[in-house]
């Protein structure tokens, strides 16, 4: 049985702890400085847990020592220190950060380390690039990958058409850094909550517009292979002018606590909220321009016994299948692995990348 660290005992710190810990093939330690947070994942014989300050080098290097492998769940400004104590202690390193400059500090880590790296391993960025990467490689010739991702209230119900369902931190972070994209061939940087396009999917119309983070390494590996290729983020029309006034106009871009405040105390967290995934590739394949696209919905739905929201389910299933797959043996055990590395076939055919399985993938399975 393998040991596993959790940092951040949080919701999605939870969900991976209790996902690992139901197969039985993991003995799972989660870490937190909080005791309440620490005190509602415990379950004894099953998840162990340990009050610790993950900013204390010493004692993190500690709570590492014989471990097998390290998952951050924590705030993306810890993201550095965990890194580091994982190549210290000499443990995998697996998080679901979409901050780009921890990334490219991550990867630096890497590159001397004695173990498996792996950034990057949630939903978008993660799950979002092993798709696209996936339907890529089916064109001769690429000419463009556009990818869609959002986690929605089922029922939205204010003007912001929106409920958190995600770190708070992470959603800001999203919407005021810098975005990649390949525009004409080339990787460029392009505003955040820019860009804004309206699409429909089973009859409900959505907005997207630019986000900083989703696409992981991607725009890396294609650059020079293929004229177009940006991530946008799915939301309800209206969203991204509140969102912009807010930013902009009030400044609140300058004052992110602020704004995390006003976002926490304001709008409702829920637990019936839908994951969609939308994928779209153009290119060449035997003289002919075609286009493939990826369409998911993935819902709420009880998992380890217990009721899990959809960003609960497709974020910890992305790092769970990662790890499984790392401890037996399906990906490289040293260095930097991207995201792209990952087959989504073999994805989605682990015991946790079955949470993304549509019927249609579920019945060819069966069969």
């Amino acid at each position: 049985m393998k040991k596993i660290a959790v940092i951040g005992a949080g919701k999605i710190g939870a969900t991976i702890a209790r996902m690992l810990a139901e197969t039985g093939d993991y003995h799972v330690t989660v870490a937190d400085r909080s005791a309440a947070q620490l005190a509602s994942v415990a379950r004894p014989g099953r998840i162990d847990t340990a009050e610790i300050d993950i900013e204390n080098r010493d004692a993190l290097g500690a709570f590492l020592s014989g471990k097998f492998a390290v998952l951050s769940a924590a705030p993306f400004h810890l993201t550095v220190p965990i890194a580091e104590a994982a190549a210290s202690a000499g443990v995998h390193y697996l998080d679901l950060t979409e901050d780009v400059r921890s990334t490219q500090q991550v990867r630096a880590l890497a590159e001397t380390a004695s173990t498996a790296f792996i950034p990057q391993c949630g939903l978008a960025p993660g799950f979002i690039s092993i798709v696209a990467h996936d339907l890529a490689r089916h064109f001769d010739a690429l000419d463009s990958v556009r990818m869609r991702v959002g986690a929605l209230p089922q029922y939205p119900s204010n003007a912001l058409n929106y409920n958190l369902t995600w770190s708070t931190d992470g959603v800001i972070n999203e919407y005021i850094e810098p975005c990649e994209a390949i525009v004409e061939g080339r990787l460029v940087k392009v505003p955040a909550m820019e860009e804004r396009e309206e699409f429909s999917l089973d009859g409900v119309t959505y907005e997207a517009f630019n986000t900083s983070g989703g696409l992981g390494t991607l725009c890396e590996t294609l650059e020079g292979k293929v004229r177009t290729l940006n991530y946008r983020t799915i939301r309800y029309p209206g969203h991204a002018a509140i969102m912009k006034a807010l930013l902009n106009d009030l400044g609140l871009r300058n004052r992110r606590e602020v704004l995390k405040d006003i976002l926490e105390n304001s709008l409702p967290a829920t637990m019936q909220d839908v994951v969609i995934i939308f994928v779209t590739v153009s290119g060449r394949k035997d003289g002919r321009l075609l286009q493939e696209t990826y369409a998911n919905k993935v819902y709420a739905a009880p998992v380890a016994g217990q009721m899990m929201s959809a960003i609960q389910i497709t974020t910890a299933a992305s790092i769970c299948a990662v790890l499984d797959m790392l401890a037996t043996g399906n990906l490289p055990q040293k260095g930097f692995v991207r995201q792209e590395d990952i087959s989504l076939d073999t994805f989605l055919a682990n015991r946790f990348g079955a949470h993304y399985r549509q019927k249609s993938e579920l019945g060819r399975l069966a069969s």
